[in-house]
C-alpha cells in the first residue's frame, strides 16, 4: 500500500502543476452543467498499476465523480480492455484526465516491466528488485508499482538500510575498514541492521567477507569475474548483483547462484504504457 498522506500530497502536487487556476479551455467551452463519462482503456497489453492513485486524482477533482475499477492492480490486462468507469462533471472529468493517465501509464509500465524481467528467471528463486533510482517525487508510487509487478523493494532512502558503496569505502580506508566502522557505529546507535557493501573486484568481495559482510553488491562485473566471486562467497553472503544489467542478461544470472538482481532501468527508464480515456456524454 503506498502511505495515505503520501498519496495525498503527491497527488496535490501534480495537481496544482497541472491545473493552476483552473482548466481554462473547459470552462470556456463546456456548459458547467455538462455531464459525462467515460472508460480508461488498455491499448496494448499490460500489468495494471496506480488504480488507488488515479481514483485519489479523481476525488481531489471532485469527489462526486463517480470511480469504479474494472480490475486490481497485477491484473493483465490486453488491447481494448476496460480498466475503469468514470462518471460525472464534464469539466471535472477533463480537469483529472491527464494527471490520472500520467500516473497509470507510469505506473503500468513499471510494473509490466517488472513482471517481465521475473518471467525471465524461469522459476529460479531469484528476487528481482528496483533500486533508488526512481523519479524525484515519485518514489513511493515507483516502489509500490516494482511490487505489483511481482519485484521485490530495496531499500526506501538513504534512511533505512545500510549499503556501503565505493565511495563510502574510499572515504573510509577501505573496504574492511567501513565494514567496521559502520558495524560500531551500528552499535552505538542501538540499532541492528544487515550491513551490505558494494563490490567490484575479487579481492572488495574477499575484503568484505573476512570483515564479515552480511551482504555483498556484486558490482558491473564481467561474466568471469562473477562466476569467480559467486564461488568465493556462496552461502557466506547474500549475493546481489547490479550495475547495467539488461532484460537479456536475467536467464543466465538467474542460474549464477545469486540471491537477487536489482535493475535501475525498471524505474529509471521505463516506457510508460499506452492507455487512453475515452469520454463520451453522460
Amino acid at each position: 500500500m503506498i502511505d495515505p498522506e503520501v498519496l495525498f500530497q503527491t497527488v496535490r502536487t501534480a495537481l496544482d502543476e497541472d491545473l493552476g487556476g483552473g482548466d481554462l479551455t473547459s470552462r470556456l467551452s463546456i456548459e458547467e452543467s455538462a455531464r459525462a463519462r467515460d472508460e480508461i482503456v488498455a491499448r496494448e497489453s499490460l500489468i495494471l498499476a496506480g488504480i488507488p492513485v488515479a481514483r485519489e486524482v479523481f476525488r481531489q477533482v471532485d469527489e462526486s465523480v463517480t470511480f469504479l475499477p474494472r480490475c486490481e492492480d497485477g491484473s493483465e490486462r490486453s488491447a481494448g480492455d476496460c480498466c475503469a468507469a468514470i462518471e460525472g462533471s464534464a469539466r471535472s472529468i477533463l480537469a483529472a484526465e491527464r494527471t490520472a493517465l500520467n500516473f497509470l501509464q507510469r505506473m503500468s509500465g513499471i510494473a509490466t516491466a517488472t513482471r517481465r524481467a521475473g518471467a525471465l528467471l524461469r522459476g529460479a528463486p531469484v528476487q528481482i528488485s528496483d533500486t533508488r533510482k526512481t523519479a524525484p517525487g515519485l518514489r513511493a508510487f515507483d516502489k509500490y508499482a516494482v511490487r505489483v509487478g511481482g519485484g521485490s523493494g530495496h531499500r526506501q532512502g538513504l534512511f533505512d538500510a545500510v549499503l556501503i558503496k565505493d565511495n563510502h569505502w574510499r572515504l573510509t580506508g577501505g573496504v574492511g575498514q567501513a565494514i567496521e566502522r559502520t558495524r560500531l557505529g551500528l552499535a552505538r546507535e542501538g540499532r541492528r541492521l544487515p550491513i551490505v557493501v558494494e563490490a567490484g573486484t575479487l579481492e572488495e568481495v574477499e575484503e568484505a567477507l573476512r570483515a564479515g559482510a552480511d551482504a555483498i553488491l556484486l558490482d558491473n562485473m564481467d561474466a568471469a569475474t562473477l562466476r569467480s566471486a559467486v564461488a568465493a562467497a556462496r552461502g557466506r553472503a547474500f549475493l546481489e548483483v547490479s550495475g547495467g544489467v539488461r532484460e537479456e542478461d536475467i536467464p543466465r544470472l538467474a542460474s549464477s547462484g545469486i540471491d537477487r538482481i536489482s535493475l535501475g532501468t525498471l524505474t529509471h527508464s521505463v516506457r510508460a504504457v499506452d492507455l487512453a480515456l475515452e469520454l463520451r456524454p453522460a
